[in-house]
């Protein structure tokens, strides 16, 4: 059973919170949680590199000079991969990297991944995020009296919240997501974890959809 400390926006405490993290995951698997990271990473990446073929460039496909007599080596096309300007020998196309682990270790990732930061005291619970309009300064000055000004930070809310969303997407190294967006990369990427209590509450009974894909 692990007590967490409760902040409110000036950074002093309000109150403690307990939770147990074996309840979120019974056990922690560095080869579950490296599969689904490397798995969210493949799912992100564009794949449109592209290289041209000797049948793609432009040029002739005239001999470059005679096999004889010249004194060089011998020579055909400008465009064979060889010389400068030319194709390639190996050329890699356009391609889709993305694949999906089963829903089921996707949700056990995620828990897993929940449950490293409360285990590594990495996370921090706050009482409320209230905000009636987008204000980032005031969301960064709420991070820099937290100690987290500096920290790459994921701020949990218990639901879609716009107005905080929208404050903290200007912030270098802030992301802000809703309990049901979390996923095994987003925790685990940033140093450190702010969550809502409400946030919290969810986590802790279960009533939230994890391992959504990116």
């Amino acid at each position: 059973m692990a007590t967490l400390s409760i902040v409110n926006e000036s950074g002093e405490e309000v109150g403690t919170y307990e939770i147990d993290s074996a309840a979120i995951a019974d056990r922690i698997s560095k080869q579950l949680l490296h599969d689904a990271v490397v798995m969210y990473q493949a799912n992100n990446r564009q794949g449109s590199h592209n290289t041209r073929t000797r049948g793609e460039v432009s040029g002739t496909n005239k001999k470059m000079y005679r096999q004889k007599g010249t004194g060089h080596a011998r020579a055909g096309s400008k465009r064979t991969n060889v010389r400068r300007g030319g194709g390639v020998a190996r050329t890699i196309k356009p391609r889709d990297y993305s694949y999906r682990l089963p829903k089921k270790a996707l949700r056990r990732a995620t828990r897993m991944a929940i449950r490293s930061k409360i285990d590594d005291g990495e996370m921090l619970v706050i009482d409320q995020l209230n905000y009636d309009a987008p204000k980032t300064s005031k969301l960064a000055t709420t991070l820099k009296k937290l100690g987290l000004g500096a920290t790459k930070t994921l701020i949990a809310t218990a639901d879609v919240d716009a107005a905080v969303y929208k404050s903290g997407r200007n912030i270098p190294g802030v992301d802000v997501q809703p309990v049901r967006q979390l996923n095994a990369l987003s925790v685990l990427r940033p140093q450190r974890m702010l969550v809502t209590k409400a946030a919290l509450d969810k986590i802790k009974d279960g009533s939230f959809a994890d391992g959504q894909a990116v």
